[in-house]
């Protein structure tokens, strides 16, 4: 396992061969700093915002009692919950599986690393950001150019959480397998969110 087990000197050799890597650690400080919450949450914000507001212009102001609920408050609202899921599920991780940081981190106040909250937090506030532009994408665009949103979306938010993995590592504030948890815990919230908007936010998507 990551904290205790066989692949524990395996990821530390890595974490230590990236750590000393030709990444220039001005550049690493600013991809890992863009795990922050103070970085990550306003840019999810923004998005969510934005989402609701597409959502709620195009819900018909009459009533449809025969038609299904239009709920363009869903997909932002579970955005959010995403996001609060992220420090109720990394923290306590933290504490049961209690892995050494990095030796950057030997001052630290804790020894919880694994999994990593910037990255868990960067993967599911640029993902669920990602996937709420995609949901909408035809609304602002149309033809070829919107189906080619999808992909671009998808690749620019993978690149953007690959840097900040990168960064943390190289910058010592983590190992390579911290970041890795990170990203498992938000697929399956990233998945979680799909669910939730697919099942229950289908009618606000036809526009109805």
């Amino acid at each position: 396992m990551a904290g205790h087990g066989p692949l524990r000197a395996l990821d530390e050799r890595l974490g230590r061969a990236v750590a000393a890597g030709a990444l220039p650690p001005s550049a690493a400080e600013f991809f890992a700093d863009l795990g922050n919450a103070t970085v990550a949450l306003p840019v999810l914000l923004t998005v969510m915002v934005w989402s609701a507001w597409r959502g709620w212009r195009r819900t018909p102001r009459t009533a449809m009692p025969e038609g299904p609920v239009a709920r363009w408050w869903l997909p932002p609202l579970a955005a959010a919950l995403a996001a609060a899921a992220v420090p109720a599920l990394v923290a306590p991780l933290k504490l049961w599986l209690a892995r050494p940081g990095p030796p950057a981190m030997a001052g630290a106040a804790h020894d919880g690393f694994y999994p990593s909250g910037h990255g868990a937090t960067a993967a599911v506030a640029y993902g669920v950001a990602a996937l709420l532009l995609t949901r909408h994408q035809r609304w602002w665009a149309g033809g070829r150019a919107a189906r080619t949103r999808a992909p671009a979306l998808a690749a620019g938010a993978a690149l953007l959480n690959l840097g900040v993995g990168v960064g943390l590592v190289r910058r010592g504030y983590h190992w390579p397998l911290d970041v890795l948890g990170s990203w498992c815990l938000a697929g399956v919230l990233l998945a979680a969110w799909c669910a939730v908007c697919d099942r229950w936010g289908q009618a606000a998507d036809d526009g109805r």
